[in-house]
This record gives C-alpha cells, sequence and structure tokens, in this order.
C-alpha cells in the first residue's frame, strides 16, 4: 500500500466509521500522535471531540492520526468498537511517518487505547502489527468490572459488552490483561464526576503487580478539562509526550 501524507479524511476499513484523520505539522514530526476519543462508547460522541488537541499538537511539531470507530447505537459494541480500534492503530505502518508512536485516548478512549496496548492474538483483532511506546489514557474507564458495579455512564459498559460471556470479557477489559506493552500513563483530573480516580489507581496498581511499568499522574480540573488545550490539566498531560 502506498504511503499517505497530508491532512486527509483516510478509511482504514469499508464501513463509514472506520476512518482517521491524519494531519501533519511544518517540518519533520517529533511523533505520531493516535487519538481515540471516548463517549461511553456511544455514537452519540465522535472524533471531532479530540481536534482541538490534535490541532494544539500539530503546532508544537507531532502528526497526529484521529481515529474513529463504530459505535454503540451503530454497528459498534463488542467486539466490533475493539477490532476497529486495532485496525486503526495497526494501519499507522502505513502511513509514512518515521517517528515515535504515543497513543492518547480519552474516558472510554481511554479504555481503547490501553486495551490496544494489551493486545495479544486472544483479543480482538489479533496480536498487534504496531505497538505504542507510551499509551497515554486521560481519566480512562480501565476496570470495566468495577465500572459496571458503579454504574458509570448509566450502564454504558453494559451496552458496550452486549452479549459478551465472562471469558469475551476479560479479553475487553485493560485491568485483566496487565502487564500492558510498553509505558502506560493513567492521567487523571482531581474533579472528575465522570469516571471516578479509582479506575486510574486500581489499573496501574494491577499492571505494576503483574511487571508492568504503568504511573498516575493527577491533574487540575473535571472530565473535559483533559482534551481542552487551554487548560492546566491538557499542559500536564503534555510534559508526557517523549
Amino acid at each position: 500500500m502506498p504511503s499517505e501524507r497530508g491532512s486527509d479524511k483516510i478509511a482504514y476499513g469499508k464501513h463509514p466509521d472506520q476512518y482517521g484523520v491524519l494531519a501533519l505539522p511544518d517540518g519533520k514530526p517529533l511523533g505520531l500522535v493516535v487519538l481515540i476519543h471516548g463517549g461511553f462508547w456511544t455514537d452519540s460522541y465522535g472524533a471531532d471531540l479530540m481536534e482541538p488537541i490534535a490541532a494544539d499538537l500539530r503546532t508544537r511539531g507531532y502528526a497526529t492520526w484521529n481515529l474513529e470507530y463504530r459505535r454503540v447505537g451503530g454497528d459498534g459494541g463488542y467486539p466490533a468498537t475493539l477490532e476497529d480500534v486495532a485496525q486503526g492503530i495497526d494501519h499507522v505502518r502505513h502511513i509514512d511517518v518515521d517517528a515515535p508512536v504515543t497513543v492518547i485516548g480519552h474516558s472510554a478512549g481511554g479504555h481503547l487505547g490501553v486495551w490496544a496496548a494489551s493486545r495479544s492474538e486472544r483479543t480482538p483483532g489479533g496480536k498487534p502489527a504496531v505497538l505504542a511506546e507510551t499509551t497515554i489514557s486521560l481519566s480512562g474507564v480501565l476496570d470495566l468490572g468495577s465500572a459496571a458495579a458503579d454504574g458509570l455512564g448509566n450502564g454504558a459498559v453494559a451496552a458496550f459488552l452486549g452479549s459478551a460471556d465472562p471469558d469475551e470479557q476479560q479479553l475487553a477489559d485493560p485491568i485483566q490483561l496487565v502487564p500492558a506493552h510498553g509505558s502506560v500513563v493513567a492521567v487523571h483530573a482531581r474533579d472528575d464526576r465522570t469516571v471516578p480516580l479509582s479506575q486510574s489507581r486500581s489499573y496501574v496498581d494491577a499492571d505494576l503487580a503483574a511487571g508492568g511499568a504503568a504511573g498516575l499522574v493527577q491533574v487540575p480540573g473535571d472530565h473535559f478539562a483533559l482534551i481542552d488545550p487551554s487548560s492546566a490539566a491538557w499542559a500536564k498531560v503534555l510534559t508526557q509526550l517523549g
């Protein structure tokens, strides 16, 4: 497949929601950042949620690959959503950017990003063709069991998992797949009322106990401050980039 350059919407699959928006900075990129939006896996939200931080990253010299994927309410849910994220990240190998890869996911996108860092031949999408050096979760849903028990997103976990059996549910849950590949940084907003800090803390504890290299960083602000390029929270996120 030929390499792709420019700032374009590029399909990585045949479904209308299987695409990413690739944008390049002026000059040689410092890195390629894969962005994965949240919204509790539903089609009420889309990749435009991440465009403000994508634009900010480009001004700082980073290329961005902002992923869309099939979601609950459309044709998504388990396993389609996970397969799309796997395929979308693997598509990076067809992008002509010679730079380290970082994945940044927000909320449910944090779940998807950290899940992708734990892929294997057993998980949806299979063994990864591309692995990020660093995965940054922004108030991610990293423990599906406790998220379901706590009723996060008004039953969003159950809607995402659908009819998946217990073994399949484990293959979708980052905390059940530790340790992750590479470095995982769980950044969490102190005043987050959407996804509690316990989601990040429990994951980091589990990953470290399994021999991983996860870290927890607490930042000021609420759930959406993490994707606001004018916020102090986003300024702290930037310090985690290589």
